[in-house]
């Protein structure tokens, strides 16, 4: 079957300012792939976003992966249930300000009781330069919890690893919400 590209990585989005691995070489996005890969996830859906470059081209290169480039993230929330309903499994990438957008779509997920499993790259904690990343940055986590998301964190590349298997089996085999917060130390200070 013949992969299915809504966009891939744009020349200056590979320019953004992240290696292909975190800020101490470690290998996590690929080690993060291939446990979603292990998940049977068959569709991801992102904003562009300089934490999840190294992820999103792997799975852009993927020919048995659909790869969304999301307008908004509350898009992604609906490519997540027409995926659960086709048959495939998706994953959701965006940034902690993402999670203010697609808050009410979230409503989707409970209501509907479908998996879903956000990776979420966190902004406004260490070294953060932007402050306008802070606010919502600490609004991140109790906002997905108040409407029914379950939370997991991961602040070191290990910990993402295994954080992220733990919760591919919670969304697809408990059939739960579920977001990944991967935390700004371990993405390394942001470059402008």
């Amino acid at each position: 079957m013949d992969r299915l590209v809504f966009g891939r990585p744009t020349a200056a989005h590979r320019r953004v300012a992240v290696q292909s691995d975190d800020a101490s070489g470690d290998p996590w996005p690929t080690d993060v792939y291939r446990v979603l890969k292990a998940a049977n996830v068959r569709q991801m859906g992102y904003v562009p976003d300089a934490g999840h470059s190294a992820l999103i081209e792997l799975f852009a290169a993927d020919r048995a992966v659909v790869s969304n480039v999301l307008t908004t993230e509350e898009e992604g929330v609906a490519i997540a249930a027409g995926a659960w309903l086709g048959g495939q499994r998706a994953v959701l990438l965006m940034q902690s300000s993402g999670v203010g957008n697609c808050i009410n779509m979230l409503s989707l997920a409970a209501i509907g009781r479908f998996p879903l499993l956000m990776l979420v790259t966190m902004r406004g904690e260490w070294a953060e330069f932007n402050p306008w990343q802070v606010p919502m940055s600490r609004a991140t986590q109790p906002a997905l919890e108040a409407i029914g998301v379950r939370v997991l964190r991961a602040e070191t590349p290990r910990d993402v690893v295994e954080t992220v298997e733990a919760a591919a089996a919670l969304a697809f085999e408990a059939d739960q919400q579920i977001a990944v917060l991967i935390g700004q130390r371990l993405l390394g200070k942001k470059k402008w």
